[in-house]
């Protein structure tokens, strides 16, 4: 056999040879290698596996299988709280007319003879006689001022709250020196109601505030009636302050609305707004607005003073707290809004009271609160906002 046979059988029975290797015989195989059939367990598979679960015994029932019911229907938004109704205003009582007797004519004296001349007059007769000029002119001018221009007079305010008559005398001082003496106002009183400012109502500075706002109102408002608006995330609660009912009122008030909340100017706004409209005033108002800090909607503030500005309402925010605080830059800027991109006419002024507000003086206080006053009369006045 040549050599490219033996090669070709050698390699040929290497390939049969990792085809058909023989298998070693099974242990249950006979002496002639015949294999008896070994019957296997199947093996389970994930199908035979949830065939056998299936079969598991019920262990019994479990009670009833709850039916699902009716799908819910989506929550409806709660719609945003209105704020508190202020009370009814009070009519404002028109002043009786004063009758002016019309004056008589003096006759003339009958033509007489000339009369004779004067003595010449002395060094000693001259002085008082001037003296006298200068006292008849000079003496009744503050008191007739005060008297006649206040809408409520001081001897009511000695005889109805004499605790008020050191603010209602400063508060004279105060408008006289702005140009104010006689002018008429409705005077309000906004309090904030937040968490931050517990402080305030219970040291007094909050009643303080209060009594300064009737020493103003009994030169302003002709009943010396204050509307208070007392405000946290929606309005509080309202009331009214005057000469006979002060003392304590305000702690009084403010331990019967309940919790405090958040800080929301628009809501205070919109009730001042609602009650002047509905007092069927004249005269132009005047809002004392307290805070201690900026509001929770910014926007909504924002937009409630703007319309506002269409109305005869002055806002003068008072700020009580650490003055460095942030949250007085929102009031700064609502100061000045511009005219008339947002507004039609500057309709708010805002000054710091600082961190203890009951430490400022009287007179300090009443003079800050008329700083932009008689500003926005005018321009008010020449806009046709107010009469």
């Amino acid at each position: 056999m040549g050599i490219r046979s033996l090669l070709r059988n050698a390699f040929g029975r290497a390939k049969a040879a990792g085809r058909d290797e023989p298998s070693l015989p099974q242990q249950n195989a006979g002496p002639d290698h015949t294999t008896n059939p070994v019957s296997v367990p199947a093996q389970p598979t994930a199908e035979t596996a949830d065939r056998a679960g299936s079969t598991v015994p019920d262990p019994g029932p479990l009670g009833p299988i709850p039916t699902p019911g009716p799908a819910r229907p989506e929550p409806i938004p709660e719609p945003e709280p209105s704020p508190t109704p202020m009370p009814k205003p009070k009519p404002v009582p028109e002043p009786d007319p004063t009758p002016r007797p019309d004056p008589q004519p003096v006759p003339e004296p009958p033509p007489g003879p000339d009369p004779e001349p004067a003595p010449a007059m002395t060094a000693e007769t001259a002085v008082p006689a001037a003296e006298t000029a200068v006292l008849t002119a000079e003496a009744p001018a503050v008191p007739a001022v005060s008297a006649e221009t206040a809408a409520v007079s001081l001897t009511k305010v000695q005889e109805t709250a004499p605790g008020l008559v050191s603010l209602y005398k400063s508060a004279g001082v105060s408008l006289r020196k702005q140009g104010l003496a006689g002018q008429r106002a409705a005077v309000y009183l906004v309090l904030d109601r937040s968490g931050s400012m517990r402080r305030y109502y219970k040291d007094g500075t909050v009643q303080h505030l209060a009594e300064q706002a009737l020493g103003l109102a009994a030169h302003l408002d002709d009943d010396g009636v204050v509307p208070v608006v007392f405000f946290s995330t929606d309005v509080d609660g309202t009331a009214e302050l005057d000469l006979g009912n002060y003392r304590g009122r305000i702690q009084e008030l403010h331990e019967s609305y309940g919790h405090m909340g958040r800080t929301n100017y628009h809501w205070a706004i919109e009730a001042v707004i609602s009650h002047y409209k509905a007092s069927g005033a004249t005269d132009p108002a005047f809002v004392i607005f307290q805070t201690d800090g900026a509001p929770y909607s910014k926007p909504a503030a924002e937009r409630a003073l703007c319309e506002a500005a269409e109305l005869p309402i002055f806002w003068q925010f008072v700020g009580f707290g650490d003055p460095e605080g942030k949250g007085f830059d929102f009031l700064r800027r609502l100061d000045d809004l511009p005219v008339p991109e947002r507004r039609v006419v500057d309709n708010a002024g805002f000054f710091h009271a600082g961190l203890e507000p009951r430490l400022l003086k009287d007179d300090e206080l009443y003079t800050e609160l008329m700083v932009e006053f008689p500003e926005w009369l005018a321009e008010a006045r020449a806009a046709g906002i107010v009469r």
